[in-house]
């Protein structure tokens, strides 16, 4: 008997709603449909997400958006059996509208419901790409405010092998483009940038990159960024290019060496990327050069699932229960965790 599952992603500053198919025990869910909101528009003229208006956002677009899913699936809503939502981490009131649309839908239609840790969904992405991984594995976990390289051995089953002590890598893209004066989002506008710069342009540190450990840092290379951009000064918009290739290849030279450290530390032959940064194609590209001259294979979520979307959600609550180490529940009484360390999850 097919299990269907509604995920609601509402953690930060895009609204994902979508429908995810378990089939028999070991099966491989099925995403049957997912529709996505963002909200950049609406923060860009703020220069970056404002946690109430994200919450409003989301309040007018979860419902709508959970009706184009089951309009593409061809289903209507009482063919759901599970609700889940993000628990967290995020933004407290972005969450809670996630949470409370997904226990009144619970209540509604006598369903359990199952809150999610963001950063499982992530991490269990690839699982939905056309090359799914198999376990165990290394994970590079690069989305927001993480990253994080995590040994990852069956659903649940993770251990914690480093993380950034400061700034994330995402963070490290953000700021440094807002630096260079680009619009929000900056981390995909200093990427474009990037492809017309020269990656050498301007010696940039790589904090921690021979510390032996499987740590980062990123925080010393944006005020490295911001001390070369007040240098240039007036020149700044002639050498953008080049300071944002330059800035992108440090953050790319850290994520690559760190990772390879994790794979030779562990033995472990498979490594996978997922979050926001995972879709950076200088990223892609240099971990495949490495990993392809040391026979590891890489996985990546599509393109399209990199970014924060309920089909995540909905995959990772499949995957918990198929595995049997969560249980959805009845009591519709619900709570939300914007600070959630993955490795609480571990069994």
């Amino acid at each position: 008997m097919h299990r269907l599952i509604l995920g609601i992603e509402s953690s930060c500053d895009e609204t994902g709603v979508a429908l995810v198919r378990l089939d028999a025990p070991g099966g491989t869910p099925v995403l049957l449909a997912h529709a996505l909101h963002s909200q950049i528009r609406m923060h860009q003229a703020y220069g970056g997400v404002v946690p109430e208006l994200a919450s409003r956002d989301h309040i007018r677009h979860v419902l709508p958006l959970a009706r184009e899913v089951l309009a593409t699936a061809a289903l209507d809503l009482q063919a759901v059996d599970v609700v889940a939502f993000t628990r967290g981490p995020g933004l407290a009131g972005a969450l809670l509208v996630g949470a409370g649309v997904a226990c009144a839908l619970g209540a509604a239609l006598g369903v359990p419901v199952l809150g999610v840790h963001h950063l499982e969904g992530h991490l269990l992405s690839p699982f939905l790409s056309a090359d799914p991984p198999e376990f165990p594995f290394i994970a590079l976990l690069v989305s927001g405010g993480h990253t994080q390289l995590m040994e990852v051995t069956g659903v649940g089953r993770y251990r914690l092998l480093g993380e950034t002590i400061d700034d994330a890598a995402g963070e490290a893209f953000d700021k440094s483009a807002k630096l260079l004066g680009l619009p929000y989002p900056g981390g995909p506008e200093l990427a474009r940038l990037a492809q017309q710069g020269d990656p050498a342009a301007f010696k940039l540190p790589r904090p921690l990159l021979h510390s032996g450990d499987l740590d980062f840092s990123f925080a010393g290379l944006k005020t490295a960024v911001l001390t070369q951009a007040r240098r240039l000064a007036q020149a700044l918009p002639a050498r953008a290019a080049d300071l944002a290739a330059s800035t992108q290849q440090a953050i790319v030279d850290v994520l690559v060496r760190k990772s390879l450290r994790a794979l030779e530390q562990t033995g472990l032959r498979r490594l996978v990327v997922a979050g926001g940064v995972g879709a950076n194609r200088c990223l892609r590209a240099q971990l495949d050069t490495a990993c392809g001259e040391r026979g590891v294979r890489v996985h990546y979520p599509e393109l399209a699932l990199c970014t924060d979307n309920g089909a995540m959600i909905a995959l990772a609550a499949a995957m918990r229960l198929q595995a049997g180490i969560a249980a959805a529940d009845r009591g519709y009484a619900f709570d939300v965790r914007p600070r959630w360390p993955l490795d609480a999850l571990a069994h």
